[in-house]
């Protein structure tokens, strides 16, 4: 099963820590290789909240969309925050691919 792999960057609330590493697990036994958040700042990681690190983190992801072919949204009960809907907003507008766990209206 080696072939061109795609490349998704996973975006979502970091509330949602637990979905994060199940998709993760999921999209990489599909044979993707995932980018995913470093830190979970809803989920505990507190270093997220010093001063200029959620910046930092917010453009890093970034980055990350630009590395990938496309983007996976983790809407948990249909949530996607602004930091998430800018992501989303800013994938479209390169071109990425973009799903979505839950179904969005």
């Amino acid at each position: 099963m080696t072939d061109k792999y795609k490349v998704v960057t996973l975006c979502g609330s970091t509330r949602f820590k637990n979905e994060f590493i199940e998709q993760q697990k999921r999209l990489t036994l599909e044979g993707c290789i995932v980018i995913s958040v470093g830190l979970f700042g809803h989920s505990g990681d507190d270093e997220v909240w010093n001063e200029g690190v959620k910046a930092m983190l917010d453009d890093m992801h970034k980055r990350k969309i630009d590395m990938a072919d496309g983007i996976f949204v983790i809407n948990v009960g249909g949530y996607i925050g602004s930091s998430t809907r800018s992501e989303i907003e800013y994938a479209a507008a390169h071109g990425k691919t973009i799903e979505y766990l839950e179904p969005i209206e």
